[in-house]
């Protein structure tokens, strides 16, 4: 089976390092790819995710028989629709289902439609509506701009100040230029903790794929500015069986149903970011790909063959599967640009990377780097994901952490409690 991957980050590596280990695979391509994963397919480095002429020239060119589209800002802009126009099995939802993940606005109105468990919320295209809002429900209370923000368009307002204030912030990342053009949300603060749950869906067809805990702040303690994501790991303990199954069963499920009987059906990974409350799990919104870093720690724990399932997915023969993970936990720990989120250097040289993967169950991937002469150097704000899988949490943690002490980057920088709840801590 001839493949080939759209993306280039620490996702896309994840599953290219998983992939490769097919017996299925033929020839694997990747556009535009990274170094880590030019290690496992040719990559197509100068053909930009929107240019949408190049990739199906591409899959006609090198016969492609699945494209993978790992980040979500491609699915929103309609590749999917493209290439199955074009005659290629393609895992990923279109266009209209990917809005799960594009419109905040699109999943609130799903889920009051449809009586699925959610924050309660308000939707307004002007900010003194959104203020006297805010002053009539007080605080805490969350903002959200719609629209894709690579997970930081999110305030928690704790206070009316915060809040008040908050809503000119949101309507700014909403609007293009700092304008006031689109609409922002306001929902109700939902008491818990948050876990992400993973399952494949064929349109019909739903399968569990696991369930992970991140960590969006950029430093310890849970301090610090929000970010794309600095550390994961996975099961996450909080998530039982019976949760598992109520958040199947009133959430996942009649999802699909309503893309389905809307003649929009769901191909390819849900991603339910859930509150556990003291009333059960309320979804807090849907991805429409794989979390990043929650992917690495994913296809480090997923037995068997990667390959077939997402094909299946594409197929709409996902019936025919079962989705095993390891009994093991694992653990991924994000080492960034100094900076990150804000503003960083690159093209500093990185050093080490061989020796961190003598460590046992460790895999180092590459979300933003490059490839210069024979170094390694930082592209990115989010550079490498060090992932390891151990028989519970604290020995996967102890060897990334192992493994991160011989990395030689003294201008990155990483967190050093990830996976504190987990542990206790």
């Amino acid at each position: 089976m001839n493949v080939l991957l759209l993306g280039s980050g620490g996702r896309e590596h994840a599953l290219a390092w998983k992939l490769a280990q097919s017996p299925l695979m033929g020839r694997f391509f990747a556009l535009p790819g990274n170094p880590g994963i030019a290690e496992h397919a040719t990559c197509f480095e100068t053909i930009p995710l929107t240019d949408h002429d190049a990739i199906v020239a591409v899959c006609a060119a090198e016969k492609i028989d699945l494209v993978v589209v790992g980040p979500e800002a491609p699915l929103v802009d309609g590749i999917a629709d493209r290439l199955i126009a074009e005659g290629f099995p393609v895992f990923g939802p279109r266009r209209v289902a990917a809005q799960l993940e594009g419109s905040k606005l699109f999943t609130k109105e799903l889920c009051k439609a449809h009586d699925i468990p959610t924050a309660a919320f308000g939707r307004f295209t002007q900010a003194e509506e959104a203020r006297a809002f805010v002053r009539k429900h007080g605080a805490p209370i969350v903002l959200k701009a719609d629209g894709l923000m690579a997970g930081k368009g999110v305030i928690v307002a704790m206070t009316l100040e915060e809040a008040l204030a908050g809503v000119d912030e949101v309507f700014a990342m909403s609007g293009e230029d700092g304008g006031f053009r689109t609409e922002i949300l306001i929902e109700e603060f939902l008491d818990g903790e948050e876990v992400s749950f993973f399952c494949l869906v064929d349109g019909e067809t739903v399968l569990p794929f696991g369930s992970a805990q991140d960590h969006k702040r950029a430093y310890d303690g849970d301090k610090g500015p929000n970010t794309g994501g600095m550390g994961a790991y996975s099961p996450a303990p909080i998530f039982s069986a019976e949760m598992e199954r109520r958040t199947l069963h009133e959430i996942i499920r009649p999802t699909a149903r309503a893309l389905a009987d809307a003649a929009s059906p769901y191909r390819g990974v849900l991603f339910a970011g859930l509150m556990i409350t003291a009333q059960g799990p309320k979804l807090i919104e849907y991805n429409v790909r794989f979390g990043d870093p929650e992917c690495q720690v994913l296809t480090m724990r997923l037995e068997g063959d990667l390959l077939p399932l997402l094909h299946a997915v594409a197929t709409g023969r996902l019936e025919d599967h079962d989705i095993g993970m390891k009994p093991e936990a694992a653990i991924t720990v994000v080492m960034a640009a100094n900076g990150y989120p804000g503003p960083y250097e690159k093209g500093s040289r990185i050093g080490g990377l061989v020796e961190a993967e003598t460590v046992p169950g460790v895999k180092v991937f590459h979300a933003g780097t490059r490839r210069v002469g024979e170094d390694i150097v930082a592209n990115g704000g989010r550079v490498l994901a060090v992932t390891a899988i151990g028989a519970n949490v604290a020995e996967a943690r102890e060897r990334a952490y192992d493994a991160i002490g011989r990395i030689d980057w003294p201008e990155g920088f990483h967190r050093t409690d990830i996976a504190w709840r987990a542990l206790g801590e």
